[in-house]
């Protein structure tokens, strides 16, 4: 029995969205039990609503939450919270896999490195999030949005991360590693991305193929996109947005006349198909990947199948041994000699 501890009080739509999230990832696996960490009478409220297996769902009655305007590393440390509760449970529970959380990125990212803490060697943890790529599986963008500002020896170690997550998550071998850049040419970038071309090449825990430009994320031949913080969260907005602004100008056009109505009709398979991959909603959360255990961050704005989707990854990912992975593979990486002298 895989055991997870989801915050139910985290989100914009909470406790709702991850109480219906939290019963349908039970219903679909039956190798899963669910903690869900919030106040107890606002849960139960929820749970009346669906059928499931009630011995394997429990509920960890916490009184707060963190809000989005509260200080992240302030909350955690003063806070009785529900994510600070969910935490200290991973923590200290050896039988407790992974938590799922849609509440404060900057909150969620705090307490796993000042509560849960950081697999021996990791110098930052990384948000990670699975992109759409154009061969219809997924491109990981490692960082999103944890680390705004990096070093060479940080990029390249998010580069092991995410290849430890590839295999474990979506089963991919030596999955190819580029490097986020304003161009493909070697010389390309600052002196960061400069730098780290060159240690990268060294690496050979990884399948790096070099530089990469932000259409390659969806685009091209590639399984990872490292990047530092800042680039990777505007990356990552930036397709979003170009994702809801497609959607939401077909469903415009498409409903314009009774012509482009009757059209729909014609190419509507085809087009359900498409907004399936384009819809990041049911694609489930980014890992933070680095930590201790499995943390997995879905969006603030999560509906019920996100939270579903998040579990469910989390789950496999705890399967298939990432931590151990990443341990494996940190392992190979002579640190000392890679990195210049000055970092």
């Amino acid at each position: 029995m895989i055991k997870i501890i989801v915050d139910a009080m985290g989100g914009d739509n909470a406790p709702a969205s991850n109480v219906e999230g939290a019963v349908t990832a039970l219903n679909a696996d039956s190798d899963l039990y669910i903690i869900l960490a919030g106040r107890q009478e606002d849960i139960q409220a929820e749970l009346k609503k669906y059928k499931y297996d009630s011995s394997r769902m429990e509920i960890m009655d916490c009184r707060d939450s963190i809000g989005m305007n509260d200080i992240p590393t302030e909350a955690i440390k003063r806070k009785e919270a529900s994510l600070v509760k969910a935490y200290w449970a991973l923590k200290k529970e050896d039988d407790i896999a992974a938590l799922v959380t849609a509440g404060s990125t900057g909150a969620t990212i705090a307490g796993g490195q000042i509560i849960l803490g950081r697999i021996k060697g990791v110098k930052r943890a990384a948000l990670c999030p699975a992109i759409p790529n154009s061969r219809g599986g997924y491109t990981l963008l490692c960082d999103c949005g944890a680390n705004a500002e990096c070093k060479p020896e940080m990029l390249c170690q998010f580069g092991v991360l995410a290849s430890a997550y590839a295999e474990a998550g979506f089963g991919i071998k030596n999955p190819r590693v580029g490097l986020l850049n304003n161009g493909t040419e070697e010389h390309k970038g600052d002196p960061l991305r400069q730098t780290t071309y060159q240690l990268m090449k060294k690496m050979d825990v990884i399948n790096f193929v070099g530089n990469v430009e932000g259409r390659d994320i969806m685009m091209g031949d590639i399984d990872i996109a490292v990047a530092d913080g800042f680039s990777g969260n505007v990356a990552l907005k930036s397709m979003e947005g170009c994702g809801k602004l497609v959607l939401g100008i077909m469903k415009k056009e498409f409903s314009a006349s009774l012509r482009t109505k009757l059209g729909y009709l014609v190419i509507k398979p085809a087009i359900k198909k498409m907004r399936a991959q384009l819809d990041f909603d049911g694609m489930g959360g980014a890992l933070l990947l680095g930590l201790k255990k499995v943390v997995v961050k879905s969006h603030g704005s999560s509906k019920p199948r996100t939270i579903a989707a998040s579990i469910a990854n989390a789950a496999q990912i705890y399967r298939n041994n990432l931590v151990g992975r990443v341990e494996e593979l940190l392992a190979g990486v002579d640190w000392q000699s890679l990195v210049p002298k000055d970092e």
